[in-house]
């Protein structure tokens, strides 16, 4: 279950208050009508049910906390899809107070739940007995019966954060596939973990603490095949982890709600 993070709703707060919210979702202007039935046609837009204002309002209201202002409700040639004005910018809500486009994506107010987001997981969820993780690098945390594969950069800053959590989670299985994304050096920095006596701590020391393995980095490694199986699974940028129902994660999620994933996400 994707939630809408305390940072996102933050953000969300923040750029309504300043003005910097922006919706891409576009309503198709209707076509231009003789003059004499424009206007009862604007007039039936725009005017909204006082009902469904007064629901739309305290929706936004207890989504923002009370700390940002809704200038007007506006109907929209879609019947029960309200405009919402905070200033010069505009958002839709539709008229239960229940649902809500939030940069595209379709977001239930009450549980703030993304149900887009949830959607594109569940598409992009994958076969895990697939993966080749002899590809990988393979790290065990206590018993290891928690298993995830995880795609990293070396020098992607929210990779070093995931991996400063993933080494504190006990009774867990890591196999790392590292990337070459983000830099000139990504691929020297992989090489080189990859051609250590321990793969697995050397890439623990490169990302925690950035130190970077001495040796020539001439081994023959998987790179190659690393980043084909990427593209393949549509990975385009790190971190991306799979957990072990094959339920993808894109991004970095902050420890307590990485957990829940893990747990409601875990075979066996």
């Amino acid at each position: 279950m994707f939630r809408i993070s305390s940072r996102r709703a933050r953000r969300l707060v923040a750029s309504l208050g300043a003005a910097a919210f922006g919706l891409s979702l576009m309503l198709a202007a209707p076509l231009p009508l003789p003059q004499a039935q424009a206007l009862p046609q604007a007039q039936a837009q725009t005017a909204p049910d006082g009902a469904a204002e007064a629901r739309v309002r305290a929706a936004m209201e207890q989504l923002t906390g009370g700390r940002t202002k809704v200038d007007e409700v506006r109907a929209t040639p879609i019947p029960g899809l309200y405009e919402v004005r905070v200033g010069t910018r505009l958002l839709y809500v539709e008229g239960q107070g229940k649902y809500m486009f939030l940069d595209g994506d379709l977001i239930d107010l009450q549980s703030q739940r993304n149900l887009t987001q949830e959607r594109v997981e569940e598409l992009q969820t994958i076969d895990f007995g697939v993966l080749p993780l002899d590809l990988a690098i393979k790290q065990v945390n206590g018993k290891g019966k928690r298993v995830v594969a995880v795609f990293e950069d070396a020098n992607c800053g929210y990779c070093k954060r995931l991996r400063a959590d993933l080494v504190k989670l006990d009774d867990l299985t890591i196999y790392t596939f590292p990337l070459a994304f983000l830099a000139a050096d990504s691929e020297t920095k992989a090489r080189k973990a990859l051609c250590s006596a321990d793969p697995a701590r050397a890439w623990n020391e490169l990302l925690l603490n950035n130190r970077v393995p001495d040796n020539a980095g001439t081994c023959n490694t998987p790179l190659k095949d690393v980043q084909a199986l990427a593209h393949k699974l549509g990975i385009t940028g790190t971190p991306v982890v799979f957990f072990s129902n094959g339920r993808r994660l894109t991004g970095y999620a902050p420890p307590e709600q990485f957990g829940k994933m893990l747990a409601a996400h875990s075979k066996g």
